[in-house]
């Protein structure tokens, strides 16, 4: 280790706090990565099955993840993503349909014919059609209805909107859709790395002890002071700078009241998930992503994973989740009513499989997913260093305008950790 290099506190052991350290950490810079919970992984922790390991949360790399693809190499990792094409199906009105083609979208009849050939072009053109407009500042909802029509937004695109975001879906900056539509331009091929991502999460982990930083779970910060003080139950740290990688409301819950006073007025809501992970003895469609929509389902969307993955020891694996926020009656039922409900509607929406095929289900929450960003948030974002303080933040908020993902989430970590190591000493700018 470098003599002069500053000692760095991350707060949270995702993907972004574990990447932000690993990248610290090669650097010469001495880390200590302090995580919550029992288990490193953020959104991407995963539960003992049998002899191996799942997700509780569904996941995949894209073509275009360059930064998770590039971090994976480093990692000795990037030659085990396993890639196949996969296909999208729609449940609509109950009724299932592929959706991959332009044979498909033809006889998609949930729309009109010429409600079809429009939405196809749109589609084709859609990334162009966004060039040189304000997306940041234009809603979701005028740049779509105006572009697919009324019959393509109330059928198809509101529902899934608002599956995603809640009642302010349609006030959504339009510029998160354009950048989607960017990371997602070959929607076809999908990847899983071997092992899953707790062999992601691990591969990380040695990393970072390796070049002599330290990984802490069972870790929780009570307190956060803006000149570097980290209150845990047993101790106080002193870091010179502190990368804070907790949503927003989580930070304000622990800030001390001075570093309170310098955090971004911002009151940026978040949603959540409620996620039920289906064993089968038999696959679904076949189709790795169905949207659900006005179909009498709780849940909005199906991810038959083993559509990418294949069967884990014979069984398949699907999730179906429902986007909430983290006050609502759902994200607080019991486990056993989720899971006997939504595996009722599950069994209703495909007659074809049987009681008897559904071996398992686990119903897993995560309270912070997903920011409901306000139009011109572009304008709003808080600062990543924050001005007076020696703290750093890193979180969802700051991945805008790309998508939430853990791609979004290792550019993040690699762009604040420049800054750290760039810094003499680690000292706060002014």
């Amino acid at each position: 280790m470098r003599s002069d290099a500053p000692r760095v506190a991350v707060v949270g052991g995702g993907i972004c706090g574990l990447a932000a350290a690993h990248r610290l950490a090669r650097s010469g810079v001495p880390v200590t990565v302090l995580e919550g919970s029992d288990q490193l992984g953020g959104l991407g922790t995963f539960a003992p099955w049998r002899d191996t390991w799942v997700e509780r949360f569904y996941h995949c790399v894209m073509p275009s993840d360059e930064h998770l693809l590039a971090l994976l190499d480093e990692l000795g990792l990037h030659g085990a993503v396993r890639w196949r094409r996969t296909g999208m199906g729609m449940v609509v009105d109950g009724r299932r349909h592929p959706f991959n083609s332009a044979l498909d979208l033809l006889r998609f009849t949930p729309l009109g014919v010429l409600d079809r050939l429009r939405f196809g072009v749109v589609t084709l053109l859609l990334r162009r059609l966004g060039r040189g407009r304000d997306l940041d500042a234009t809603r979701t909802e005028d740049w779509l209805r105006g572009l697919y029509g009324d019959a393509a937004w109330e059928t198809l695109l509101a529902p899934l909107f608002g599956a995603k975001f809640g009642p302010s879906f349609g006030d959504v900056p339009a510029l998160y859709l354009w950048q989607r539509l960017g990371r997602e331009s070959n929607v076809s091929v999908r990847g899983y790395p071997a092992g899953g991502y707790k062999a992601v999460v691990d591969a990380l982990r040695a990393a970072i002890e390796a070049e002599g930083g330290v990984v802490r779970t069972g870790s929780p910060v009570l307190r956060l002071g803006g000149g570097g003080v980290v209150a845990l139950a047993d101790e106080v740290l002193r870091a010179d700078r502190v990368i804070c990688t907790l949503p927003l409301p989580a930070l304000r819950r622990i800030a001390d009241e001075e570093l309170a006073a310098r955090l971004p007025d911002l009151q940026l809501p978040y949603q959540g998930v409620v996620n039920a992970l289906f064993f089968l003895r038999r696959p679904l469609s076949g189709h790795y992503w169905t949207p659900v929509v006005r179909s009498g389902a709780d849940f909005d969307g199906l991810v038959e994973m083993s559509a990418l993955t294949g069967a884990l020891d014979g069984r398949h694996l699907v999730y179906a989740m429902r986007y909430t926020g983290r006050d609502s009656a759902l994200y607080h039922e019991g486990d056993e009513a989720v899971a006997a409900r939504w595996t009722e509607q599950l069994l209703r929406l495909h007659p074809d499989l049987a009681p008897a095929d559904v071996e398992e289900v686990r119903v897993y929450r995560a309270p912070f997913v997903e920011p409901v960003y306000p139009l011109g948030f572009l304008s709003r974002q808080p600062p990543v260093e924050l001005p007076g303080t020696s703290l750093l933040l890193a979180t969802t908020a700051h991945v805008y305008p790309a998508v939430t993902s853990w791609n979004s989430s290792v550019r993040l970590a690699n762009r604040v950790a420049a800054l750290v190591t760039a810094s003499p000493r680690g000292a706060p700018r002014p």
